[in-house]
């Protein structure tokens, strides 16, 4: 929805200006123009005499949305490597597929040489791969991913287009959506088919974790969703599968990018892969000082782990926020997750709570965490750890 001026018959008599409660009129060269601070509210339109101010519903008829079909997933590589959480998205766009029915499912692959990436997708549950090959889209830029996957929107037209709450996707997800007119949802822990109207009923956390938000996007399409890595379940991998590969249409040129990557500097932060890690040992203000993360990387080593963290300890300084554990941080979905020293907060919940196996160290019995603990140690965790290490065989 939008409040539009029509600069031709607006005749600069400031009666909207006047009328609009939110001072969201401003006068420029004697007509009026809408600011940020509009709500929609539609009084400056019901006053205007001159028919100058118009309210846009921008609402598709059906028989637009009918056009769409599809599910979508954005399957983001770094470096010619696919990043787990394209595997999660497509188990569940199966799901979503399944239940909207006479629907494919489709990956996006953009990049340079991407051809020997496909059939990965193919072998997660891919029935088409539609491809984007040029040396502009080696390494990401927003122009140009924006561009290229824009066009494809409106070439095609998918029903439903997922991305990965990473980085990138954070960052691309929006200016697609901008551009194609549609909303999206961010940070999505669920996704369910209205089966009435078999859109997509989107849920995500709201207000610090206290509470679920289910959003639903009735009116534009593509619908669009980013989910967090971690919270599906990945695609089982058949085989020698195989699918359709198609060729979008790339009408990219080096002008549209308008940022140059100079160099890619990859740190010692790029070797935590807690979304990856079948065993994470995370530490909490419980630990008493940074020191206690030595105890805590010991062992994760010795159980083949890695390491992950609070908020509380990150917001300490104590480690680097790559390995925070939860809803400002990763979501993990290890086999196994050891929280030691960490009181249970509903925003690390949030992110470790799907985990297959939850063990809790905590010297409070009243702590949180033992409310989604599977197994629960009260006690002191610089001497409980020491204990478990001695009869956890070495990984």
């Amino acid at each position: 929805m939008a409040v539009n001026i029509i600069k031709e018959k607006c005749k600069g008599c400031t009666l909207c200006v006047k009328a609009c409660p939110f001072e969201a009129i401003d006068m420029v060269d004697k007509k009026a123009v809408i600011n940020l601070k509009c709500t929609m509210c539609g009084k400056c339109v019901d006053v205007c005499k001159f028919g100058a101010i118009v309210k846009d519903e921008e609402k598709q008829e059906a028989a637009d949305l009918s056009a769409y079909k599809d599910v979508w997933v954005f399957a983001e590589q770094r470096g010619g490597v696919i990043t787990p959480v394209v595997f999660e998205l497509l188990g569940k766009g199966r799901d979503l597929a399944t239940d909207i029915g006479d629907v494919k499912l489709c990956a996006v692959l953009l990049g340079e040489e991407v051809e020997d990436m496909t059939n990965q997708l193919f072998e997660a549950g891919a029935d088409v791969v539609y491809t984007a090959d040029s040396p502009l889209l080696k390494n990401y830029t927003a122009d140009g991913y924006t561009k290229v996957i824009t066009d494809a929107i409106h070439e095609f037209k998918p029903e439903i287009v997922l991305y990965g709450a990473t980085h990138i996707g954070r960052d691309l997800a929006p200016r697609i959506a901008a551009r194609v007119n549609t909303g999206l949802t961010a940070d999505c822990t669920r996704l369910d088919i209205i089966p009435e109207t078999k859109g997509i009923l989107q849920t995500r956390p709201a207000f610090g974790g206290n509470l679920m938000a289910s959003i639903k996007c009735p009116n534009h399409r593509p619908q669009m969703s980013t989910v967090r890595p971690g919270v599906m379940d990945k695609a089982p991998v058949q085989e020698g599968r195989r699918g359709q590969v198609v060729p979008v249409t790339l009408n990219l040129q080096a002008s549209d990018i308008r940022t140059k990557i100079l160099e890619i500097v990859k740190t010692a932060k790029d070797a935590v892969s807690l979304t990856d890690a079948e065993i994470i040992v995370s530490g909490g203000a419980g630990l008493g000082d940074p020191s206690g993360f030595e105890l805590i990387r010991k062992f994760a080593d010795h159980v083949g782990g890695v390491v992950g963290a609070s908020r509380a300890a990150v917001d300490a300084g104590w480690i680097d926020h790559s390995h925070q554990v939860g809803q400002t941080g990763t979501t993990v979905k290890p086999k196994i997750y050891i929280a030691c020293g960490i009181s249970g907060a509903i925003q690390h919940l949030a992110g470790m709570q799907t985990s297959d196996v939850i063990v809790a160290i905590n010297k409070n019995p009243m702590a949180p965490i033992f409310e989604v603990a599977d197994y629960g140690i009260v006690g002191d965790l610089y001497k409980v750890i020491p204990e478990i290490m001695d009869v956890w065989p070495q990984a």
